[in-house]
């Protein structure tokens, strides 16, 4: 293993930069173009906007528009929010953020643990809607003396850090092997200043810019035309809009690909389980769309390389949250078999399947039925279903011609009862029984095992199995 960390750093500041590349093996299997994805969460704030954060404070110093006691102002999705809290932390200065509502709790916790005012704002607003959340923190600007907008989207310092520190260390790790360099677009920055430097090493080199279904910008940047509206919404957070920054250099970005939210947060929930590596849904896009390019490449010369733009801790309450990728749609709920259902049957000493031969007396069926608490009786000849019985009909019959309780259920069953494999999704099932076909029966391995009702059904249905 390289050393690394030789000797030590005056400030936590000295450490950003210099992140990992790593190749993603596992996602990439069976792929004769490798893939290399740039560890931006390892930077000390976690994201790759450390690098912009720091860098944009010490140009508005050196511009003499931040002084000593100033206010540091941004509307963020969160991550540049955190590095340029973090570089304040250590300059001294006070942080007021803007974020979408739309931004994860985690986000906005960490802003003000190191010691930001938070302000959250509605999502489903225009561009130029005071509560926006750029126009919010254009409005904070002008009402708190000593402050600044920090302006990522509008600030040329963006770029240019990626091209002064990402594009040369991509540069460096890869040998000068990159062929294509692929990375979401935001503010554009990291694209566009590292894109930039590895064109003017080897202009052969594809620059990618990795966008969310629902933004407006890769209509935009296809069409030279900015859609009216604010797009459709997406869950992806820190990339993609509905605006054009200037940051995003059009001329440096060779050709922009999209992705569903769906595919982009199943891939970063792909990356931890596979790789190991616990990103973002925006990183979880970059790979996915990585994953495309190589795949149409099919060439072991060409080299991949993308970014892992932050850490998958500020996404737990996410899209690692089984429970809101569901309510989102970008799960699907597991299917519960007909065989589960059985098995979630609270134990009892009836056999697994209650049921009467054609030959048997209606009144052994109804004993049945009320020994075991059963309502419906299959009638199983050679293993085989030949009816059914249910008790509220039988009872019925039986009251108005008692008589019939010493007659063979042949002469009273009711047509069988439909039989379903035991992998059978539950789901399936419901619309199949109805009140004059209130159960099915269970297959597995050529064998009856067991009867499913309406009831069991129902009880599944609202959560009482």
């Amino acid at each position: 293993m390289t050393a690394q960390h030789l000797t030590p750093y005056d400030t936590v500041l000295d450490t950003i930069g210099w992140t990992p590349l790593i190749r993603l093996g596992r996602i990439g299997a069976g792929l004769r173009t490798p893939i290399y994805g740039k560890a931006e969460y390892a930077n000390p704030g976690g994201s790759v906007k450390d690098r912009i954060g720091l860098a944009m404070i010490e140009a508005a110093e050196e511009r003499g528009e931040l002084k000593a006691g100033g206010v540091i102002v941004e509307g963020t999705s969160g991550n540049t929010g955190v590095g340029l809290a973090m570089a304040a932390a250590i300059k001294g200065y006070r942080c007021i953020f803007t974020l979408p509502d739309k931004m994860s709790q985690e986000k906005v916790r960490l802003l003000r643990a190191y010691g930001a005012e938070v302000v959250v704002t509605p999502t489903a607003v225009p561009p130029d809607h005071p509560d926006n959340y750029i126009m919010k923190a254009k409005q904070i600007v002008h009402d708190t003396p000593g402050a600044i907008l920090a302006n990522q989207h509008f600030n040329p310092v963006n770029p240019e850090a990626h091209y002064q520190t990402t594009g040369p260390e991509i540069w460096q790790q890869s040998g000068g092997r990159v062929t294509h360099f692929l990375a979401g677009a935001g503010t554009g920055g990291t694209v566009s200043g590292a894109g930039k430097y590895l064109k003017e090493k080897n202009p052969k080199i594809r620059v990618i810019a990795g966008d969310p279904i629902g933004s407006l910008v890769t209509g935009y940047a296809r069409t030279g035309v900015m859609a009216e509206g604010a797009g459709a919404p997406y869950k992806v957070e820190g990339i993609g809009g509905d605006k054009v920054s200037s940051t995003i250099w059009f001329d440096t970005i060779d050709e922009w690909r999209q992705a569903s939210d769906r595919v982009s947060m199943m891939m970063a929930r792909r990356l931890a389980r596979e790789e190991g590596i616990l990103v973002g849904g925006s990183a979880g896009l970059n790979v996915a769309l990585a994953l495309d390019v190589a795949r149409e490449l099919d060439d072991p010369d060409a080299y991949v390389v993308t970014i892992l733009c932050d850490t998958g801790e500020r996404y737990l309450s996410k899209v690692f949250n089984d429970d809101w990728m569901q309510e989102n749609q970008l799960l699907d709920r597991p299917q519960a078999t007909v065989e589960q259902l059985l098995q979630q049957r609270r134990p009892t000493s009836a056999p697994a399947l209650v049921q009467v031969a054609p030959a048997a007396a209606v009144r052994q069926a109804l004993n049945l039925m009320s020994s075991w608490e059963v309502s419906q009786i299959p009638v199983i000849e050679n293993g085989e279903p030949v009816g059914g019985l249910v008790e509220s009909a039988l009872m019925t019959r039986a009251l108005a011609q008692p008589s019939v309780l010493d007659r063979p259920v042949r002469e009273v069953m009711d047509p069988p009862f439909p039989v379903v494999e035991h992998t059978f999704p539950t789901d399936r099932l419901a619309p199949m029984l109805t009140r004059e076909n209130p159960a099915a029966l269970v297959r597995k391995d050529g064998t009856l095992i067991g009867i499913v009702s309406r009831y069991d059904v129902l009880q599944q249905l609202i959560g009482t199995r």
